[in-house]
């Protein structure tokens, strides 16, 4: 029988699926970080399946007992405390143990903080780099930090609250004061979008001790905006965008200006002198 991998809610007990709820009641064992936090999810919903205790201090010892269970045929179902098992969570040991003996596994979808966050934290999600939780230690922060310096797309860091702060000044360093968002406590009753740079929310937090659990999340590296043509190009773009794509002329300016990185009151008036100087009709 199958090894799955199942994810639980992160915060609010809702937010779990049908299956889910399903694979852990059919299960045959289920293996969990905190037997006494998961048996408040199964107690939630009329579970009884027994449980395992499967964490990082045991995870090896743990490892061989429950590949015995599978290779004589149980159900096992793996879940971490929250969120998506070995998404900065124990069970990559038995997860490689099962593949590497043939051993059927399945995934289910469902709840990960790493995803709630960026969904809402209005950063580009077209693209991220997840990294979890760095070291905990300031020297070994800044240098994984270094490495990801160059990142274009957007970063999402997990980190304690009694480090957040340590993390954001460290960040702000290496990086520079890109935006930024620190979600915390996310599902929740508390659930906050801390918007900022890496400036203000530094100064925030400096002013307020953050609680519950937390989610980084940093622009990615900016992109150096290509090199503005002549003025008489600037111009066409701002006519190609009214005549072809029917924008106002305030907002064929705007979207010139942005695209090289222009002022856009530079933009503007040279635009004014164009059509002060243009023949009547153009």
């Amino acid at each position: 029988m199958p090894l799955y991998v199942v994810p639980t809610p992160i915060g609010h007990l809702e937010d779990i699926t049908y299956r889910a709820v399903r694979v852990l009641r059919e299960a045959d064992l289920i293996a969990c970080e905190d037997t006494r936090r998961t048996r408040q999810l199964l107690h939630h919903y009329g579970i009884s399946t027994p449980l395992v205790s499967y964490h990082e201090h045991n995870e090896r010892l743990r490892t061989g007992e429950l590949l015995e269970r599978l290779r004589a045929g149980a159900t096992v179902a793996l879940v971490s405390d929250a969120g998506t098992p070995l998404i900065s969570d124990p069970g990559g040991q038995l997860l490689r143990a099962a593949i590497d003996e043939g051993l059927p596994v399945s995934a289910l979808p469902g709840p990960c903080a790493a995803t709630t966050a960026l969904s809402a934290a209005g950063l580009s999600a077209e693209g991220f780099h997840f990294v979890g939780f760095l070291p905990p230690k300031s020297a070994a922060r800044r240098k994984a930090l270094g490495g990801l310096a160059e990142e274009p797309v957007t970063l999402v860091f997990y980190e304690a609250p009694h480090r957040l702060l340590a993390f954001l000044q460290d960040a702000l360093t290496i990086l520079g004061d890109r935006p930024a968002v620190v979600a915390r406590e996310l599902t929740k009753l508390h659930e906050t979008y801390v918007r900022g740079t890496l400036a203000s929310l530094t100064a925030h937090f400096g002013a307020e001790a953050p609680r519950g659990e937390i989610v980084v999340l940093i622009d990615g590296k900016p992109t150096a905006p290509p090199s503005p043509p002549d003025d008489g190009g600037l111009l066409a773009e701002i006519e190609r965008g009214i005549a072809e794509h029917g924008l106002s002329a305030t907002e064929a300016i705007r979207q010139t200006a942005q695209r090289y990185g222009l002022p856009r009151r530079q933009v503007y008036q040279q635009w004014l002198r164009h059509r002060a100087v243009a023949p009547r009709g153009a």
